[in-house]
């Protein structure tokens, strides 16, 4: 199985500290069939400048074991996403060590954000990767993981279908990886194009 370690040199400890507050561009375009949104980017991954690139984050082994790509990408191969129908976004684009570093009108304000990014490609769902993220942004308290009832509308398209996924990063105990992948595999499937 291809390694999920970044091809680039591991970042310095001066690499990561000089990350903190970077910001990492999105990877999307119109009418993705799932647009897959963190909670924010890691040092790791500003440093590197590749979505979930941390060493120990699930994400990559996730997308791929739930059946979303033919094989398990590396973080430097994000580009290829779009032609799986896939992209990813952050709810907050300031990197931090660790989410909770993240304030409550950060995340808020991401929310905002991520509606306008939703309405502006149209993708037919969009994930959210953490759930007490997503309750906080969207203002659903009672959320859970999986589909929610609420769309996203779209002007001229069908609505914006909303689920949840848990966060992948490794320090998220209560999924493992074949849980993750488990649920995963269920947006997967409710995903494909009729």
């Amino acid at each position: 199985m291809p390694s999920t370690a970044n091809r680039s040199v591991r970042p310095s400890r001066e690499d990561l500290l000089a990350a903190a507050g970077r910001l990492l561009p999105d990877v999307i375009a119109p009418g993705l069939d799932v647009l897959l949104c963190g909670i924010n980017p890691g040092l790791w991954s500003a440093a590197t400048g590749h979505h979930f690139a941390r060493p120990g984050n699930r994400f990559w082994p996730a997308l791929h074991l739930g059946g979303f790509t033919p094989r398990q990408l590396r973080p430097d191969e994000q580009d290829l996403l779009p032609g799986h129908g896939l992209g990813i976004t952050n709810l907050a684009a300031r990197a931090t060590a660790r989410a909770d570093e993240l304030t409550r009108e950060e995340l808020t304000a991401g929310g905002a954000i991520l509606r306008a990014k939703v309405a502006r490609y149209a993708p037919r769902w969009l994930a959210v990767l953490g759930v007490t993220a997503f309750r906080t942004a969207f203002g659903l308290q009672h959320a859970k993981v999986g589909p929610q009832d609420a769309a996203l509308p779209q002007p001229g398209a069908a609505a914006t279908r909303v689920w949840i996924l848990p966060n992948p990063s490794g320090l998220n105990a209560h999924y493992q990886l074949d849980q993750l992948a488990e649920e995963f595999a269920r947006l997967r499937e409710a995903a494909r194009p009729a």
